[in-house]
C-alpha cells in the first residue's frame, strides 16, 4: 500500500512539474518544415498545392484553350475541395494556396468562389444605390469561367504500439463548365511515419 501511494505521488509530481514548466516562444520564418503531430500541416497544403497546379500548367489542355480562344487565358474557378480523411483540414487554406498557385503562375485568370461572389454582388448593389454613378460598378459584367476544379483529400492510417503510418491521398479534377468533359486529373501522395517515445520516469 505504502508503495502504491509512493508511486501515485511521484506521478502526481511529474506531472505537476510539467504543468509549471516556463514557455518559451520563438518566431520563426513561415515557410519553415516543422512536423510536431504527423498531420497534415501548412508545409503539406503549400508544397501540394504548388506542385499540382505546376503539373495541371503543364498539361496539353492549356494549349488547346489558347489556340482555340485567340490566345486568351482560361479563367478558373476552384469549387467543392472536400475532405474525406480522417483529420480536421483547414481545406480553405487548402484552396488559398491553390488559388495563389494558380494566379502566381501567369498562365491562367482565377475567378470568385460562389461564396465571394455573394459578397461582390451584394456590394455592387449597395453601389447601385449610394456611390456616384461614375464609380459605382455595374452588375452583369463578371467574368465567367472556363473551367473548374475539383477535388478531395483522403487519409489511410496503419497503427501499431506506438508507431504510425499516415497516407494521404489528393486528388483534383479540371472540367470545362461548357461541355463538362475533365482536361486534366491530378493526383499527389504523401506518407508519413511518426513513432512516439516513451516518456521516460
Amino acid at each position: 500500500m505504502k508503495q502504491l501511494a509512493m508511486s501515485v505521488g511521484c506521478i502526481l509530481l511529474v506531472i505537476l512539474a510539467s504543468c509549471g514548466a516556463p514557455k518559451t516562444v520563438e518566431r520563426i520564418e513561415a515557410d519553415t518544415t516543422i512536423d510536431l503531430s504527423g498531420e497534415w500541416n501548412d508545409t503539406d497544403s503549400r508544397q501540394v498545392s504548388e506542385a499540382m497546379i505546376t503539373d495541371c500548367l503543364n498539361h496539353p489542355w492549356i494549349t488547346r484553350h489558347t489556340t482555340t480562344s485567340e490566345g486568351k487565358k482560361p479563367v478558373v474557378i476552384v469549387g467543392a475541395i472536400r475532405n474525406r480523411s480522417s483529420e480536421h483540414i483547414a481545406i480553405p487554406t487548402f484552396v488559398s494556396d491553390i488559388e495563389r498557385a494558380f494566379i502566381n503562375s501567369g498562365l491562367v485568370s482565377v475567378v470568385a468562389s460562389a461564396n465571394e461572389r455573394g459578397n461582390l454582388r451584394d456590394e455592387k448593389d449597395d453601389q447601385s444605390m449610394f456611390a456616384t454613378p461614375e464609380s459605382a460598378k455595374q452588375m452583369g459584367l463578371e467574368r465567367g469561367a472556363d473551367y473548374m476544379l475539383m477535388g478531395q483529400l483522403n487519409t489511410i492510417k496503419d497503427r501499431e504500439g506506438g508507431k504510425q503510418v499516415t497516407f494521404y491521398q489528393v486528388d483534383l479534377t479540371l472540367t470545362n463548365i461548357e461541355n463538362n468533359q475533365k482536361v486534366w486529373l491530378g493526383q499527389k501522395k504523401i506518407k508519413k511515419f511518426i513513432q512516439r517515445k516513451r516518456a521516460a520516469f
